[in-house]
C-alpha cells in the first residue's frame, strides 16, 4: 500500500473527504480535508478539532505501516478549494471557479466562469467553462489534462459556503445597509415631519458611533 492509499483510506474512512496530499522533498506531509458535500451544503465548516482527530489517526496508521515523514500538517483547503479530480468537478458543478490552462487558449492561459458538464461528453473528464468577455457570453470547452490549476472563487458567508456579498455595499463602507426608500416614501415621511436619514457614509451602528 502507497503512503497516498493510506492517507486517503484514513481520510475518507473518519467520514471526510480528501481535497489533497502532497508530500515534500523534505519529508513535510500536507494533507487537506473537507466535509462531505452533504454536510458542507448544509454550513458545516472544517473545525481544529476535526483537524486534531484527522492528525492523531494519520500519525498512528503512517507509523504502523512505517511511511517516513518529517512532519504531518492536516488542514481546511479555505474559501478558494482546488479542484483536484472529476469528483469535485461534479461536485461543485454550477459554481463559479477560476481556471489556468497548462498551455495559452486564444493568447491567454487564466479563466474565469461558471462551472458546467460539456453536453454530450463521453467521460467525466470533458467541462465547460461559461464566461462574459466583455462583448458576450463565451463557452470554454476543456478536459482535465488540459488544467494546471482549479479553484473556486471564494464568497464570503456568515452562514458556510454559497454566500453572497451584501447588497449596495460600496467598497470599504462599513456600518448597517438599509434598504433604499421610493421617493413616495420620502416625501411622505418629510410631510410627517420625520427627521431626514443619516447621508450614506455615515450609517449609525450599535451605540450610535459614526463608522
Amino acid at each position: 500500500m502507497s503512503w497516498q492509499t493510506a492517507v486517503e483510506t484514513t481520510v475518507t474512512g473518519l467520514g471526510y473527504e480528501l481535497v489533497d496530499c502532497e508530500r515534500s522533498a523534505g519529508g513535510l506531509l500536507r494533507v487537506t480535508i473537507d466535509k462531505l458535500a452533504a454536510q458542507a451544503d448544509a454550513g458545516e465548516l472544517i473545525t481544529v478539532d476535526d483537524c486534531e482527530k484527522v492528525t492523531r489517526q494519520l500519525q498512528y496508521v503512517l507509523e504502523v505501516e512505517a511511511f517516513e515523514y518529517s512532519r504531518l500538517e492536516v488542514s481546511s483547503p479555505g474559501l478558494d478549494r482546488p479542484l483536484r479530480n472529476a469528483a469535485h468537478y461534479a461536485r461543485f458543478a454550477g459554481q463559479e471557479i477560476d481556471i489556468t490552462l497548462k498551455l495559452p487558449f486564444q493568447g491567454r492561459k487564466k479563466y474565469r466562469g461558471v462551472l458546467s458538464v460539456q453536453p454530450e461528453a463521453a467521460n467525466d473528464q470533458a467541462w465547460r467553462l461559461v464566461f462574459d468577455d466583455g462583448e458576450a457570453e463565451q463557452a470554454l470547452d476543456f478536459t482535465l489534462d488540459e488544467v494546471r490549476e482549479a479553484r473556486l472563487v471564494a464568497t464570503f458567508s456568515f452562514k458556510g459556503r454559497g454566500g453572497e456579498p451584501a447588497p449596495d455595499r460600496k467598497p470599504g463602507q462599513r456600518g448597517v445597509i438599509k434598504p433604499k426608500k421610493t421617493p413616495k416614501e420620502a416625501t411622505a415621511k418629510q410631510q410627517a415631519g420625520e427627521p431626514n436619514e443619516v447621508v450614506p457614509g455615515q450609517d449609525k451602528v450599535d451605540g450610535g458611533l459614526k463608522q
